[in-house]
């Protein structure tokens, strides 16, 4: 009979649940919540009568050796001290030292690195560079002569026509240069639609190239500019270092904690 009646499906239990017109309090408190609470409620009560009998069996002359040296804040709370100690004056000099010489030797890295981006800035503005297929290249024109004599003659005004206000890629002959006006017009008409296409597409690239030139020299110029600013900066370091410690050496006056200017008294000669 046991087996039949547990084999028969019952319905599973569930525990009651906060009313409608209390869910703005949250779920409904069972037991054992309310065992976990009455427990940190009296653990709570416990603690505070033991600072109760504290405070009211506390003795207000109380003394101490260790009240000599301690301290409080503002607001009367005890500071502790963090176990820091005072390094000597010989240790002193050693890492002011050491920390002049990294400085020193970051200062050379940044003056090398700002004198490469100053040389690589100018030759990207006064030098026209011709790319070609891609490349980074600069164009050549090579002129052959029949001997030294020659080679040291030669004129390449009168060779080429035009002058060397062209790259030397593009540079043409005087008969080419004065009919290249009248031409213009009627190569243009002589040109194939293709050609047209091929025409336009090259100078597109070519004012894409020159914007991303421009670009560049943009983005070099500010990282110039960064660069020269912390050579600045490390410079008023190393100098700020410097006088450090020739004040430690007592080799240079100063200003004192009291704010009075003071200088060394120098042997009489």
């Amino acid at each position: 009979m046991s087996s039949i009646r547990n084999a028969v499906q019952r319905r599973n239990h569930k525990e009651r649940a906060q009313p409608e017109e209390r869910a703005k309090w949250g779920l409904l408190e069972k037991r054992k919540d309310y065992k976990l609470r009455a427990a940190d409620h009296r653990d709570k009560k416990k603690r505070i009568k033991i600072l109760k009998e504290k405070a009211a069996e506390r003795n207000p002359d109380e003394f101490s050796f260790a009240m000599l040296n301690a301290s409080v804040d503002k607001y009367g709370r005890k500071v502790k001290e963090r176990g820091n100690t005072t390094l000597g004056q010989d240790v002193v000099k050693l890492l002011k030292t050491q920390d002049a010489g990294y400085i020193r030797t970051m200062l050379q890295m940044v003056r090398k690195e700002r004198e490469e981006l100053e040389q690589r800035v100018v030759l990207a503005d006064e030098e026209v560079k011709v790319l070609r297929d891609g490349g980074g290249k600069k164009a050549r024109h090579t002129v052959y002569v029949g001997g030294v004599g020659e080679q040291e003659g030669f004129d390449e005004e009168a060779w080429f026509g035009v002058g060397g206000e062209c790259p030397s890629w593009n540079r043409r002959r005087k008969s080419e240069a004065g009919g290249e006006e009248d031409g213009d017009a009627g190569e243009t008409k002589k040109m194939s639609k293709k050609q047209v296409e091929a025409k336009a597409l090259k100078e597109k690239e070519e004012r894409s190239l020159m914007s991303k030139r421009a670009r560049l020299q943009h983005r070099s110029a500010l990282h110039l500019e960064a660069v020269k600013a912390r050579e600045r900066d490390l410079v008023a370091a190393q100098e700020e270092l410097e006088k450090q410690r020739a004040k430690m050496n007592n080799t240079v006056g100063g200003t004192n904690k009291h704010g009075v200017k003071f200088k060394l008294r120098e042997r009489k000669r």
